[in-house]
């Protein structure tokens, strides 16, 4: 059994309401959940992904408003990439980007791709990467109610890089436990550094890869705002999910068991240079409470939180977004 490719990134924000102009104004993503992270719910967790919320297309964000500064450093998610559809759109953006005094890079290739490097307000660093008809991990489809145009818009993530001061272990892990197979490696961009191995898994291409960075010369890193919390890897189906709970405890990796979270099922492990990830089931998704047109303009809970509803708004801080 294969895992299908990358399913959702999940990171922090020091605040909700500019994470939310980021990401769908000038990024001109959906949030397609606004809902609250069960496992502390006087925080808000917002989903922004394609046109219908597609599994492989969403990017997270935790709303912890005292959250400090990241000091980038290893065992660390480093950087988030998201798909677009050409190198013509890379062109695009990174005239958008200079209109809007968003920090970028120039467009540069990483792994055979063409690439452009950016940040938002917090220091979230992101990479759009161009698909260029690529083959692999469909994507997802652009959002049209932005002013993006449909041709550019962001279509779903791309590869994940991790940062960690030994390789091997990481490699371990995703080859031998979940399946990965290598898929080639590229130079460094930051210097006199190890190239950076390339792990697929799949049907391959933009949506399904993990990219590994070796830095032995980096402190581990301190997170924060705009830092990443987890990855999570597509499980096609509830069947396939019962053998990957299996085998993660044959593993004797320490690990969460199974965890309902409602939109899918989840699975939760630190690998061995203590990376959080997460293996998330497809099924049901996002539309089973809301309404393909309407998701992501309510509060929603799951069954299990909905009998707290009243206790859980009173908690949250007001958040005042535009699409209310």
């Amino acid at each position: 059994m294969k895992l299908l490719g990358l399913h959702h990134v999940s990171l922090i924000t020091g605040k909700a309401e500019k994470n939310y102009q980021f990401f769908t104004k000038v990024l001109g993503m959906r949030l397609v959940k606004k809902t609250v992270n069960q496992d502390n719910t006087q925080s808000y967790h917002l989903f922004y992904g394609d046109a219908k919320g597609s599994p492989g297309t969403e990017i997270t964000f935790f709303d912890i408003p005292n959250a400090g500064r990241t000091y980038p450093g290893v065992s660390s998610i480093s950087s988030t990439s998201l798909r677009v559809k050409s190198t013509e759109s890379l062109h695009y953006w990174k005239e958008r980007f200079s209109q809007h005094s968003i920090t970028h890079e120039e467009i540069v290739k990483r792994a055979g791709r063409d690439t452009l490097a950016f940040q938002d307000y917090e220091g979230t660093r992101l990479i759009l990467v161009a698909d260029n008809g690529e083959e692999g991990v469909v994507p997802g489809e652009p959002w049209n109610q932005s002013d993006i145009p449909v041709e550019h818009g962001i279509v779903g993530l791309g590869p994940v890089t991790l940062t960690v001061a030994d390789a091997e272990p990481t490699v371990r892990v995703l080859t031998e436990l979940l399946g990965f197979r290598e898929a080639g490696s590229y130079p460094s961009l930051a210097g006199d550094f190890p190239d950076i191995k390339v792990f697929a898994t799949g049907e391959g291409g933009a949506g399904a890869e993990v990219h590994i960075e070796t830095r032995p010369d980096l402190p581990r890193e301190r997170p924060g705002r705009g830092s990443v919390h987890h990855v999570a890897f597509r499980v096609p189906t509830i069947e396939e999910y019962d053998y990957w709970a299996k085998r993660l405890e044959e593993s004797g990796l320490p690990n969460s068991g199974k965890v309902e979270r409602y939109y899918f099922k989840a699975l939760y492990f630190r690998e061995l240079n203590h990376i959080l990830f997460e293996l998330s089931t497809d099924e049901p998704g996002f539309d089973v409470d809301e309404p393909i047109e309407s998701l992501g303009e309510r509060l929603a809970l799951p069954p299990f939180l909905e009998p707290r509803r009243n206790e859980i708004e009173a908690s949250l801080r007001p958040l005042e977004l535009e699409s209310e």
